[in-house]
């Protein structure tokens, strides 16, 4: 266990060779998910080389090798990150006991509910993106598209290797299920909302990376924390690939950001007129994700997450290194409410806050980027700053699902929602717009008008470097 067999059918690190049942298992899934992956991963580029970056090995600066690839020959591989013979559960009411290598049978109902949430968003979101290559800004951002592609494949790969190697047929039978789900589908959409919403455009793109993504970070890295080991392990690694679906989002956002500033001073004020994005719809943009995004931590009091706390199967970000108190068992956190129609602060117990505490992870680290964003907007000299919304506006899961708020969080009627919602939501208009502007480009270092280019290229290669092959 930990050496890496790249030479095997499934390439992975789990000794696979070694337990020819579970190989010959996963052997029979490959042709279902390559059926899957050609139906619906990238439309149009499966026959071109691209240059991708693959796992060689899981050690930090071993495990990334660049080179030219055919999407469907990626490595589709299964990788824990090394394993720790001496790791500890490091929080809920087993801390300081030995990290399970197998699912204590009490608790196999919560990881299986867990483990099947988190891969059905990797393969929603191929689904999501699966024509944006056609209208790609450059062969920079097509490239670096189809590397958020094939990653969140490998990522399903590492979800499904735990069903099957821990939940026997009913991991099998959720394996299969998981790609037979659609993303948008009205029989069968995706376990979650912001994964059945249309991705049509790179703005949809870029925020979506930046924030749908980011959830994906914070809920990684919640589960790297798992006294489960192999799943702590598997999800280890996932983020060493997640950082790089992040970056997407937040540079493409500046970029966009930068040239949409540039424009606007350029031309007065109107920067459609040289088929730029204006700010404002940029503002639309940022507040339908992000919002959409926060639903994904789930309802701000739940019995779940205090569940999976206790049982040491998920816990806070960074847990170790935040946190002195692991077990938190008499604590209590303050939340907003609706009350009477008012917004009012209570205090409840901590484990049962356990989403909000993630969340408030997260929001902090999306106003890290809008600070970043902001300071693009000054140097180019424009007024305009970008924000988020409150976190009770637009949601749809959660304590506030039940009410209207607007983006600085104060109740409001419907009436009032539907009259201003065109100027706070990414919209119909707005998308058909985003859609006639951007037009594939394909020139080696060329840049659509209406995003800015990067500040360098990728693995030392210039921006003129051929990063897709077409």
């Amino acid at each position: 266990m930990g050496k890496v067999d790249l030479n095997a059918k499934i390439p992975n690190n789990v000794g696979l060779a070694d337990d020819r049942r579970l190989c010959r298992a996963l052997e029979h899934w490959l042709p279902l998910y390559m059926e899957w992956w050609n139906d619906m991963g990238p439309a149009g580029f499966q026959t071109k080389d691209i240059y991708l970056r693959t796992a060689i090995s899981v050690e930090a600066g071993g495990w990334a090798n660049f080179d030219y690839v055919k999407m469907p020959d990626y490595r589709w591989g299964i990788f824990l990150s090394p394993l720790d013979q001496d790791r500890k559960i490091g929080f809920g009411d087993h801390f300081g006991k030995p990290a399970w290598q197998d699912i204590p049978g009490e608790y196999r109902g919560n990881l299986r509910r867990i483990i099947v949430t988190q891969a059905d968003t990797e393969p929603a979101s191929v689904e999501q993106q699966r024509f944006l290559g056609s209208i790609a800004p450059s062969l920079y951002d097509m490239r670096n598209l189809f590397q958020v592609n094939v990653e969140e494949g490998r990522h399903l790969w590492a979800m499904v290797y735990l069903l099957f190697r821990y939940f026997g047929r009913d991991g099998r039978d959720e394996a299969e299920e998981l790609l037979s789900r659609r993303s948008g589908d009205e029989d069968k959409p995706r376990i979650l909302n912001a994964f059945n919403q249309a991705c049509d455009h790179w703005l949809s793109f870029f925020c979506f990376t930046h924030f749908t993504d980011r959830d994906g970070k914070y809920q990684l890295a919640s589960l790297s924390e798992s006294g489960f080991d192999p799943m702590a392990r598997t999800c280890d690694f996932m983020l060493t690939e997640e950082a790089h679906h992040l970056f997407v989002g937040e540079t493409g956002l500046d970029r966009i950001i930068r040239r949409s500033a540039e424009l606007t001073k350029e031309t007065d004020g109107d920067p459609r007129s040289a088929g730029g994005i204006d700010l404002e719809l940029i503002q639309r943009a940022i507040n339908y994700w992000f919002t959409y995004s926060l639903d994904l931590f789930g309802s701000e009091i739940s019995s779940n997450a205090s569940n999976f706390f206790s049982e040491g199967l998920k816990g806070r970000f960074k847990e170790e290194q935040r946190y002195e108190d692991h077990i938190m068992k008499d604590g209590v956190k303050p939340l907003s409410l609706v009350k009477n129609g008012a917004v009012v602060q209570e205090e409840i117990p901590y484990r049962n806050a356990m989403n909000e505490v993630l969340r408030e992870e997260y929001i902090n680290d999306c106003e890290r980027a809008l600070r970043k964003w902001n300071r693009t907007l000054e140097k180019v000299g424009v007024d305009f700053r970008v924000k988020l919304p409150s976190r009770r506006f637009h949601r749809h899961q959660g304590l506030y699902a039940d009410y209207i708020f607007d983006p600085e969080g104060n109740l409001i009627t419907e009436e009032e929602f539907k009259a201003n919602e065109r100027n706070w939501l990414l919209g119909p208009d707005d998308n058909d717009y985003l859609s006639s502007i951007m037009h594939q480009v394909i020139e080696p270092g060329k840049m659509a008008n209406w995003i800015a280019p990067p500040s360098r290229g990728i693995n030392g290669q210039d921006l003129e470097f051929e990063y897709v092959r077409l």
